[in-house]
């Protein structure tokens, strides 16, 4: 293949050894995922399932600057808008089809989790049974400051995360470091990022935890682990308005950094992201979760704010959304128990 060729390839597909190889490869948009991507990875698995060659799936992300920043959703937007809508459920169903294909497949998935790591990234990755972290990753998710919520399972991870960790995460949606996320459930391994060249080569040949456990090293020490005892007891209020209040009467800076950060959110995209996160912690599995997450993410679209998050912050840029409604108190319970209901066309049917 041409390295122009290359180029035009959104997804790289190799096998070396016993190694298959997913590459995304749109380092221009921080390989944002399109429908062409993740249906190239669809197809990818299914081939190698049967495969005898294929012992261990990598999937990597081209360029030094991360994995994937998400979904395209600059695209999702301009779709909607051109009143075709139906271009981002239909591109929702197929990733969340992936994300549950790659929690479940029959042999090992090791993702690198390398420099940025955001949304559609953490579901490409972090449902695979070996998720490497390093020092340069930054792993999120950031939705609620588009208008959206945690999707591609992240409710299911988040929620599972020790204490209220995911909780604070979710709200924030700020990024956390290699060791954090190690610490919260999202990864599992810790590799120096000099070492990933090697690390690769070695899964050509080897037994993938053989590999990593040769070269993993132990996690510096986790920032949330450290501040977990005022994070469980903040984020264990039962609204969003009680965690600002508990947040702001906390004397650690950081909760009044995560107070700040928080109520520059969707309002409603706060509320809805608190009730999916209690929610998918009483489901019983990732299909489930995804299930509800596919209800959320199409009301997202149809009565939330993502146009409007989109819009500031991809569009126009001039990062000052107009949330609507624009304050918490006027997020209602019953505007909030609409995301959750089964839309118009049918639910995504995940969990049977």
């Amino acid at each position: 293949m041409t390295t122009h060729a290359a180029e035009q390839q959104q997804v790289l597909l190799d096998v070396q050894g016993s190694l298959g190889r997913i590459t995304l490869n749109r380092p221009k948009a921080l390989n944002s995922l399109t429908m062409e991507m993740v249906t190239s990875v669809l197809d990818a698995l299914e081939e190698w399932r049967a495969d005898d060659r294929v012992r261990t799936v990598l999937i990597e992300g081209a360029g030094d600057r991360g994995l994937c920043a998400g979904g395209d959703i600059r695209a999702m937007y301009d779709a909607v808008k051109a009143g075709e809508p139906e271009h981002t459920e239909e591109f929702w169903a197929a990733e969340y089809r992936m994300n549950a294909a790659l929690s479940h497949y029959p042999k090992p998935v090791v993702g690198i989790m390398d420099g940025i790591c955001m949304g559609g990234g953490v579901g490409i990755s972090a449902h695979g049974s070996h998720r490497v972290v390093t020092e340069r990753s930054k792993v999120g998710m950031p939705e609620v400051g588009i208008g959206f919520a945690p999707d591609v399972g992240g409710t299911y991870l988040l929620s599972r995360a020790p204490g209220q960790l995911g909780t604070h995460m979710a709200l924030t949606g700020a990024p956390v470091s290699g060791a954090d996320a190690i610490h919260c459930g999202l990864a599992d391994h810790y590799v120096d990022s000099s070492e990933l060249d090697e690390l690769v080569n070695a899964l050509t040949e080897g037994d993938a935890s053989a590999v990593l456990d040769k070269y993993a090293t132990t996690a510096p020490e986790s920032g949330l682990r450290a501040a977990a005892s005022w994070i469980d007891e903040v984020y264990a209020a039962e609204s969003v308005e009680g965690i600002l209040t508990e947040l702001r009467s906390r004397d650690e800076p950081e909760a009044g950094e995560a107070a700040e950060t928080i109520a520059t959110k969707s309002p409603t995209s706060l509320k809805v992201t608190l009730r999916a996160l209690r929610s998918a912690a009483r489901l019983n599995s990732l299909e489930e979760v995804l299930d509800q997450e596919y209800r959320v993410s199409l009301a997202c679209v149809h009565r939330g704010d993502f146009l409007e998050g989109v819009r500031a912050t991809l569009v126009d840029k001039d990062r000052n959304p107009a949330w609507s409604p624009a304050q918490l108190e006027d997020v209602g319970e019953e505007h909030v128990a609409a995301f959750f209901r089964a839309p118009t066309n049918g639910d995504l049917g995940l969990s049977g």
